[in-house]
């Protein structure tokens, strides 16, 4: 029988909210902790939590919980196993190396950090103190991405060849800090960061890039991006941003290649409505079009998915091949790239 993990969630917000419900799903882990600031939350009133998808926060039973407003207290700790971190971005690489320095495995929401000095010491931390820094990638997870996956991986349709990986929203008016390198970190590392994981994942590192776009402030708003790899035959492209027409608050999507077939989806948040533009679609080199057969899910799923990971790589102790910290570091790298060659209007080496 499995050795029960024990969890402590720093940080009860949207994401927290969500990874309580997702832990429900997963057996042998417990909630036995939290930290949290506002009092009304700490004692279980997670009303007002609401974010763009899944349900309303309601009223959760703590009472047996150990519950901290100091983080520190939560990492000393000495029944809780794992620190799920969902703080804001800003305060993501502190937190991460406190509870590693305390011996604890740290579930860190994406983005992984707001700078790459950061990341790597965050990378360092889990290295030092013998723990794994699992990074909150959960895109891979969504069924037409887990299906991309799936689909590449069995070598069923050849190598590939390369794709184009597209991530737009409405401007997030809600959120103050949205445009601020110091707070969320604009579009690109709130944003784009989901396609610059999934491209490092699937292709490995570029070896350079080049970025098209403009700029809000400090950060960039929109840009087209070109990656280069080692191998000169891959072509991949990435879409992200902002665009200033509140009409379509969400569109994502892929079109990924590959030597004996084409994989296609798109969707988009419409007036308010999520309509899917291209369900998952495989074009063959025979000439069929084959849709793809996905079960249904509900907004959590995918996050049970993610937990579900976390909790193999922590019992096998071996780093996990989709949400590891060197390669939610690597996403963070490209986008700062991104950033440098949007800025310098030039091809920039990686």
């Amino acid at each position: 029988m499995c050795v029960m993990i024990k969890i402590g969630i720093a940080g009860i917000g949207f994401m927290g909210w969500i990874h309580y419900l997702a832990y429900q799903r997963v057996p042998g882990v417990r909630i036995v902790a939290l930290c949290e600031q506002n009092r009304k939350r700490l004692a279980g009133d997670w009303r007002d939590i609401q974010g763009n998808f899944g349900p309303r926060g309601e009223v959760v039973d703590v009472s047996q919980m150990r519950r901290y407003e100091v983080l520190d207290e939560l990492f000393a700790d000495p029944g809780v196993d794992l620190v799920d971190i969902c703080l804001p971005p800003s305060a993501h690489a502190d937190a991460a190396v406190g509870a590693l320095q305390h011996g604890k495995h740290v579930f860190c929401e994406k983005p992984m950090a707001l700078t790459v000095s950061d990341c790597q010491r965050m990378v360092k931390a889990a290295e030092r103190a013998d723990r794994q820094i699992l990074i909150g990638h959960v895109l891979p997870m969504f069924p037409e991405y887990a299906h991309a996956r799936k689909l590449i991986a069995s070598g069923k349709y050849g190598a590939l060849r390369g794709g184009h990986f597209k991530r737009v929203i409405s401007d997030p008016l809600w959120l103050s800090d949205f445009y601020n390198p110091q707070g969320c970190g604009g579009p690109l590392l709130d944003l784009h960061i989901h396609d610059a994981h999934f491209i490092r994942f699937l292709f490995g590192m570029p070896t350079h890039l080049i970025s098209q776009g403009r700029m809000r402030g400090e950060v960039v708003e929109y840009c087209n991006t070109m990656f280069e790899f080692a191998d000169a035959d891959l072509t991949v492209s990435a879409t992200s941003g902002v665009i200033n027409q509140q009409g379509r608050s969400f569109t994502h999507g892929f079109e990924i290649h590959l030597e004996k077939a084409t994989l296609l989806y798109e969707m988009a948040v419409l007036g308010g409505e999520s309509k899917t533009l291209m369900p998952v679609t495989l074009l063959d080199s025979r000439g069929k079009v084959i849709p793809a057969a996905l079960a249904e899910h509900d907004a959590i799923e995918p996050f049970v998915a993610e937990i579900k990971e976390v909790v193999k790589a922590v019992r096998t102790s071996r780093p996990s091949p989709i949400l590891g910290g060197d390669l939610a570091r690597d996403a963070i790298i490209l986008a700062h790239k991104q950033t440098e060659s949007v800025l310098k209007r030039k091809r920039v080496r990686i």
